[in-house]
C-alpha cells in the first residue's frame, strides 16, 4: 500500500549554478542553429570552469554558423547571467570550441530515406510525469523549490538585492498527510552573496523570497530554515566549481518524485528522442492527469536508435481505479505519432525556444516565469508545446 504520511525532498539550483551555466550555454548555441535551419542537427556539451568555456559536440546545419557567432552566443548567456567576477567574466573568460561534423553514421540511421521513416536519434527508456499537487501538474517539493530561487533571480536582475549572485540552490522538504503536502518540514538555500554581507542580512533576504514562493502558512520553524549553512559563499559560479551539461537532469524533470530516464535534455535538437519523447511523455501524462483519470502518472518509453516507432510505451496510474490501463495505452498511440517525427511535427519542437528550458525545469511552467533570459529567436508565446492540455476533451469522453 502507497505510504500516506511522509515527508519528500526535492532540490532546484538557480541559473547561476555552474551546471546550469553548461546547460544553457548549449541551448543557446542549438537555438542558434534552429534559428536559420529548423532541421539542423546538434548535440553540444559545454564545459565551464574558472574564466573558461569548452564547448564540443557534433553539428549538421548552415555554414552562416560560424565559430564567432557561436563564442558570442556562449558569452552572452554568461552576460545574462550576470557573471562579471574575476574568476569567470563574461567578456574574459576564454572559449574553446572543439564542434564537428555530425557523423555519416549516426545521419544514416536517423534521417529519412525513400525506404525507411526517419529514426531515433539513439537507444533509451524516457519517461514523463504529472499529478494533481499543484495547479502546474507538477510535484509540490520540486515546485516551491524552484518558485524561490525563480524569486530571487527575479529580484536580483531588478537590482532589488544586488547583495547576492548568480550562484544557488535550494531544497524543500515537504510533510505529506493523507497523501497531500500541507507544510514545508524544512527548507534550505544556499546563495552566493557579496564580500562584506552579513549571514543575517542573507537570511533575511532568503526568507522574503521563500515564504513568497510557499502557499500561505506553509513556512517551517526557524530552526529548520537553513541558510548557507556553511557559512560564507562569496567565490560561486564556475569559478568555485566546474560545470558541465546534463548534470542536474533530476532538477530538470520532477525532483525525484518520479523515475527519470537517465538522458540530458540541454544541448541536443529533437531528434534526439532523449529530449523529444520525454517531452511527449509529460505531455500525455499531464493531460491524463488534468482529464481527471488519475491522481498522477507515470509514462514510459523506449526507442532503439535507426528505428522510427518506439519499442514499448507504458502508463501506470495512482488514483486511476476503474481505468482499463491497457485501453489508455492504446488510446495515447493513437492520440499522437510517438515517431520521432511525428513528435516534433505534434509539438513543433524545431523552433529556437530551448534556451529559457535550461533553468528551472522543462515541465510546469511557461515562458513568462522563465527567469531573466531574454528569447532572442522566438515570437512564440504562452506555455511550450508539451504543456498543452488539448486532449484532455478526448481522454474524458473515452474514459469518464
Amino acid at each position: 500500500m502507497t505510504r500516506r504520511n511522509y515527508l519528500f525532498t526535492s532540490e532546484s539550483v538557480s541559473e547561476g549554478h555552474p551546471d546550469k551555466v553548461a546547460d544553457q550555454i548549449s541551448d543557446a548555441i542549438l537555438d542558434l542553429y534552429l534559428s536559420e535551419d529548423p532541421e539542423a542537427r546538434v548535440a553540444v556539451e559545454t564545459l565551464t570552469t574558472t574564466n573558461r568555456i569548452v564547448l564540443a559536440g557534433e553539428v549538421r546545419g548552415p555554414g552562416s554558423i560560424t565559430p564567432a557567432r557561436i563564442e558570442e552566443a556562449a558569452r552572452q548567456v554568461v552576460r545574462q547571467i550576470g557573471y562579471e567576477q574575476d574568476g569567470f567574466h563574461w567578456a574574459e573568460a576564454a572559449v574553446d570550441i572543439y564542434i564537428h561534423d555530425q557523423s555519416a553514421e549516426i545521419a544514416k540511421g536517423v534521417d529519412a530515406s525513400a525506404n525507411k521513416d526517419e529514426g531515433a536519434g539513439d537507444q533509451g527508456i524516457m519517461f514523463g510525469f504529472a499529478c494533481d499537487e499543484t495547479d502546474a501538474f507538477m510535484p509540490a517539493p520540486l515546485y516551491y523549490a524552484h518558485n524561490t530561487l525563480r524569486a530571487l533571480s527575479r529580484s536580483r536582475h531588478a537590482g532589488a538585492i544586488p547583495e547576492l549572485g548568480p550562484d544557488a540552490k535550494s531544497q524543500v522538504s515537504l510533510r505529506y498527510e493523507n497523501g497531500v503536502p500541507v507544510a514545508a518540514e524544512s527548507i534550505v538555500v544556499s546563495t552566493q552573496h557579496q564580500e562584506g554581507v552579513s549571514q543575517e542580512r542573507v537570511r533575511d533576504i532568503i526568507r522574503q523570497h521563500v515564504e513568497t514562493a510557499l502557499p500561505d502558512g506553509w513556512m517551517c520553524g526557524e530552526e529548520d530554515f537553513y541558510v548557507n549553512p556553511t557559512g560564507t559563499f562569496v567565490v560561486g559560479g564556475p569559478d568555485g566549481d566546474a560545470g558541465l551539461t546534463g548534470r542536474k537532469i533530476v532538477v530538470d524533470t520532477y525532483g525525484g518524485a518520479a523515475p527519470h530516464g537517465g538522458g540530458a535534455f540541454s544541448g541536443k535538437d529533437p531528434t534526439k528522442v532523449d529530449r523529444s519523447a520525454a517531452y511527449a511523455a509529460r505531455y500525455l501524462a499531464k493531460n491524463v492527469v488534468a482529464a481527471g483519470l488519475a491522481k498522477s502518472c507515470v509514462l514510459q518509453l523506449s526507442y532503439a536508435i535507426g528505428v522510427s516507432d518506439p519499442l514499448s510505451l507504458y502508463v501506470d496510474l495512482e488514483g486511476g481505479e476503474g481505468v482499463d490501463v491497457r485501453r489508455l495505452e492504446e488510446t495515447l498511440r493513437q492520440l499522437m505519432d510517438l515517431t520521432p517525427r511525428g513528435i516534433r511535427e505534434h509539438l513543433q519542437l524545431n523552433q529556437p525556444f530551448y534556451l529559457p528550458t535550461a533553468s528551472y525545469g522543462h515541465f510546469g511552467r511557461t515562458y513568462g516565469d522563465k527567469g531573466p533570459l531574454s528569447l532572442p529567436f522566438s515570437q512564440h508565446e504562452g506555455s511550450f508545446p508539451w504543456e498543452k492540455l488539448d486532449l484532455v476533451d478526448h481522454l474524458k469522453a473515452e474514459f469518464l
